[in-house]
């Protein structure tokens, strides 16, 4: 079993960036596959990117492929999510979750997630 600890949100501009960081507790977190998805108000939670344990390989949604970055230090048990050039379409509530299974992007399957962490981009 793993928590998850989601910070890093906030409020920027279109065009900004930020870097949301997920900290896990235990010693398992470099066992667990990651990722990232986010929820909009009204919408469904949508995959965003995922990592495998040893960040070796990565996927991303195609709406946010060339702007985001996933990473994770297993040292400090930590998966990061680097964001550029954000637009107001981002805007929602970014959560990480872990999970046994490789590169998964539905949501549902997910068992642990964290609670997330507000961005909001303005135009």
């Amino acid at each position: 079993q793993v928590q998850l600890v989601e910070s890093g949100g906030g409020l920027v501009q279109a065009g900004g960036s930020l870097r949301l960081s997920c900290a896990a507790s235990g010693r398992t977190f470099s066992t667990y596959n990651m990722a990232w998805f986010r929820q909009a108000p009204g919408k469904e939670r949508e995959f965003v990117t995922t990592i495998t344990t040893s960040g070796g390989t990565t996927y991303y949604a195609d709406s946010v492929k060339g702007r985001f970055t996933i990473s994770r230090d297993n040292a400090v048990n930590t998966l990061y999510l680097q964001m550029h050039s954000l637009n107001p379409e981002d805007t929602a509530v970014y959560y990480c979750a872990a999970y046994s299974i490789a590169l998964d992007t539905t949501a549902r399957r997910y068992p642990y997630w964290g609670q997330g962490t507000q961005v909001t981009v303005s135009s």
